[in-house]
């Protein structure tokens, strides 16, 4: 063990004593020696903790890089959908006055079974949220 002097103040030595009486250290060499370690470790939990902040940053970020291309990609998917609403609403002719009532009642039976279809190949709690949508009288 390697020998080593340095020097304190008298209120410090006066305090360091005290806190040896008390805590039961049998020298102030011992107290000095626990005193060291523990600052030792203190440190060293600091440098842990700021490797896992550092690690749930990195991790947090990634996850909201995931999420950004999500974003990207439901709007990409509505952006198609509607454009394929419209194509096909733009494309099929409105039926003759003598039978509009009666292929707007067929119309409204089509949308529903297509919403139910929609809602049966959707997983978890979306297909939920769909079903909501469909009236469920057959």
């Amino acid at each position: 063990m390697s020998r080593r002097s340095f020097r304190l103040s008298e209120l410090l030595v006066e305090r360091i004593t005290q806190a040896v009486q008390e805590d039961g250290y049998a020298s102030f060499a011992a107290f000095m020696r626990t005193a060291i370690q523990n600052e030792l470790k203190k440190r060293e939990q600091e440098t842990n903790l700021t490797r896992a902040e550092q690690s749930v940053a990195a991790a947090l970020e990634r996850q909201d890089q995931q999420l950004k291309r999500l974003g990207n990609t439901l709007q990409a998917h509505f952006a198609l959908t509607d454009a394929l609403a419209r194509v096909i609403l733009h494309c099929i002719p409105e039926p003759p006055a003598e039978v509009h009532a009666q292929a707007l009642a067929r119309a409204k039976e089509r949308h529903d079974k297509l919403l139910k279809m929609t809602a049966l190949s959707m997983k978890g709690d979306a297909s939920g949220t769909l079903s909501r949508l469909v009236p469920h009288e057959e």
